[in-house]
């Protein structure tokens, strides 16, 4: 079997063997589960190892597009994954509303906040996320939360990269080891405009409207009266045609925007972070990161 070049090597064996070695040493174990490749993976071997010793999570939030929440549900139960919804409050908070650098270091921190609640609650022993090899050399403050909180990261322990999780999870025969990566809705959003429900929303059908159209790897680039749309460059032919142009100006100008801009280097992962200053990007590299270890407080 192979994912993007990388064959089911006697490497790529062994790592699979520490991955579930990794998880047998966690005990009965949450998942944070989202849907995508490496939550799936992650939740799939936990079951396959712990059985009835663990339970996926998933958190229903206006940031998680229907689409992709019906889509995760699904296939936890085409894998009789054990799953649960919890409900999480970012948006309550103004530290991540304000949508500042640290956005999603307050998405995790009250990911891991409610998840730590459960988990005592139920008699877990752990946590564990689906962070792998390669997202160590991303912009990503959530990983400063998971720290915090003690989460376990048992795809990066392994040492699996995202190719390697793509393999493992072909090989395994899981429907998802090719779904294209989506970050939560509120990435969509260019800092320092406040994250709403209402704007989540007008991405969400967005997004929906170019999935319509039959594209597959994108972004909807929330600029205020302007959306920047972002195209795989392996379709992003398709998307320059003067009549795919007007289908875009349809859909994105009957959800409010008086501008539709078509990307011309095409969709990149975390392309909103080029727009950050040096010490931004710098604030989650520092070893307390931006709450100093304290968590914050939840509302009643």
């Amino acid at each position: 079997m192979m994912a993007d070049g990388i064959e089911m090597t006697a490497e790529l064996d062994a790592k699979q063997e520490r991955l579930e070695g990794r998880l047998r040493a966690l005990g009965r174990t949450l998942v944070a589960y989202s849907g995508g490749v490496d939550s799936a993976l992650l939740a799939w071997a936990a079951h396959r190892t712990l059985g009835q010793g663990m339970l996926a999570l998933i958190a229903d939030s206006p940031s998680l597009a229907r689409a992709q929440f019906e889509d995760a549900v699904a296939f936890a139960q085409e894998q009789g994954i054990p799953l649960e919804v919890i409900e999480t409050d970012e948006l309550d908070n103004p530290d991540y509303a304000r949508n500042d650098s640290q956005r999603c270091f307050h998405c995790k921190d009250e990911l891991f906040q409610v998840m730590e609640e459960f988990r005592q609650s139920r008699g877990f022993d752990s946590i564990a996320y689906g962070v792998n090899l390669d997202d160590q050399g991303d912009f990503r403050p959530g990983q400063q939360a998971a720290r915090d909180h003690h989460v376990a990261a048992p795809l990066l322990d392994a040492g699996l990269t995202k190719n390697e999780v793509r393999a493992l999870a072909r090989a395994a025969g899981l429907r998802v080891w090719d779904k294209p990566a989506s970050a939560c809705l509120s990435s969509r959003m260019e800092y320092g405009r406040e994250v709403t429900r209402e704007t989540l929303a007008v991405i969400e059908q967005g997004e929906a409207g170019l999935r319509a159209l039959g594209f597959r790897q994108f972004r909807a680039r929330h600029h205020g009266e302007m959306v920047r749309i972002e195209i795989a460059p392996d379709e992003l032919p398709r998307a320059l045609s003067p009549e795919m142009a007007a289908q875009l100006v349809r859909v994105f100008k009957q959800l409010g925007f008086k501008f539709v801009t078509l990307d011309l280097e095409g969709f990149r992962s975390g392309s909103m972070n080029q727009l950050l200053r040096l010490e931004e990007l710098q604030i989650s590299q520092s070893p307390a990161g931006p709450t100093s270890g304290q968590v914050r407080p939840r509302q009643a």
